[in-house]
């Protein structure tokens, strides 16, 4: 498949959801800022993808990560996002969104399985108690939490100041 060929409007992927739903495959959603892309990263949409037969991963808006990470971020855009998280082969779908969660990505796509890194805990996920009154699973995926875009940052920062 054409790496941008899996970026889709939030209209788009709903549709091509249902048409998968309906010969009986499990959605798996992952979401993320996905700034500077490390291996951290490529683990926990590897794991996402295990929990299921088709990934989607939402990628936070440029407006999005500002609020969420503050003033100088993101360093990429959300399109150069979008499609190296889209040339991954763990990832079958990927929509941007403009919202701080993915609350309402949850309702709008209606995921068998919401997939959230091992920074958080079954308890801990943010959109938790949606997932639940929805009816979809929340998975803890991917390795320790040893990789961090704000780290590799401050270490490239300083490279280049020093």
């Amino acid at each position: 498949m054409n790496t941008r060929s899996k970026i889709l409007s939030r209209a788009d992927l709903q549709t091509r959801l249902q048409q998968h739903r309906a010969s009986g495959k499990t959605v798996v959603l992952a979401n993320g800022c996905f700034d500077i892309l490390h291996a951290g990263h490529v683990r926990y949409l590897q794991g996402a993808r295990r929990e299921g037969d088709l990934l989607v991963v939402a990628i936070n808006s440029d407006a999005s990560v500002r609020g969420l990470k503050g003033p100088g971020r993101p360093i990429l855009s959300a399109p150069a996002r979008a499609e190296l998280v889209a040339a991954l082969a763990a990832v079958d779908y990927v929509v941007i969104f403009d919202e701080p969660d993915v609350r309402a990505l949850l309702r709008d796509l209606r995921p068998n399985v919401h997939a959230k890194g091992t920074d958080y805990t079954v308890d801990t996920v943010p959109e938790r108690e949606e997932a639940a009154r929805l009816g979809i699973r929340v998975a803890i995926v991917g390795d320790a939490k040893q990789h961090s875009t704000r780290d590799l940052v401050s270490r490239i920062r300083q490279a280049s100041h020093g």
